[in-house]
């Protein structure tokens, strides 16, 4: 019969299971800045240390046999289930950035149901779960969505360009260019970026200078996602009447 262990944290069984002395790499592209320091707390001063090789281990040896990224559409979630425009999400979160104190210039947004909710936009991309790989760059003048273009639906791609050039109008950007366009952002006088290390990415943290920074658990968007208006309490009433049925 096999026996099942408990352990409090990854980076408890990374002590248990790691020897003395030995290094443990850690794509910081698929761990968020609070799991890594959570990582780093449990190990400090126990001879085991946290390194980031330049290349995933993992990717190297699934070679060709690696699955290709998602390619089902991302579609425009129907108005009967918005509560509020993607635009006046935008404006709601521009004007958090104009009243906080540190006045930052950008939001970044690294959780998927972040990107999501911001546009009214959903996907497939995890089973269960209807979200898709993205990021967003927030930022007092500009919108930039990295997201495979390809997989918006028509709908979708004209509600968010409706009114470019103009504003508001969001930059579809490939996805694998988050890393350069946030870099070169950053690297730019006077910008500070408001991240949430909750969901932020190890990697695209150390792309930003650390005066550059404005860090809180969890962005202004996830925290606006949190609270629900009158519409989205209704919608969230009749799920759970939907769901006890269902139960029943």
């Amino acid at each position: 019969m096999g026996c099942t262990v408990w352990l409090t944290s990854i980076g408890q069984w990374i002590l248990n299971e790691v020897p003395a002395g030995e290094a443990i790499g850690l794509d910081p592209f698929l761990f968020s800045i609070d799991s890594w320091y959570s990582y780093q707390q449990i190990l400090e001063g126990a001879n085991r240390n946290l390194s980031f090789p330049e290349v995933n281990l993992v990717d190297l040896v699934w070679g060709s046999e690696r699955l290709p990224p998602p390619t089902n559409t991302i579609y425009r979630l129907a108005d009967d289930f918005v509560g509020s425009t993607w635009q006046e999400k935008v404006a709601h979160a521009r004007s958090q950035m104009e009243q906080h104190s540190k006045k930052p210039t950008a939001i970044l947004l690294s959780g998927l149901e972040e990107t999501a909710w911001l546009f009214n936009l959903r996907g497939d991309d995890i089973p269960y779960t209807p979200v898709f790989y993205a990021y967003t760059l927030l930022t007092k003048t500009d919108i930039s969505l990295f997201v495979n273009r390809s997989r918006l639906s028509t709908e979708a791609l004209q509600m968010l360009t409706a009114g470019c050039p103009g504003s508001p109008c969001v930059k579809v950007e490939d996805y694998g260019q988050i890393g350069d366009s946030l870099r070169k952002y950053a690297h730019q006088d006077g910008v500070i970026i408001w991240i949430g290390t909750e969901y932020t990415t190890l990697g695209l943290y150390k792309e930003i200078p650390q005066e550059s920074l404005l860090e809180d658990d969890y962005s202004p968007v996830m925290l606006s996602k949190a609270v629900k208006n009158s519409k989205e309490q209704k919608m969230m009433e009749a799920a759970h009447i939907r769901d006890a049925v269902a139960l029943i």
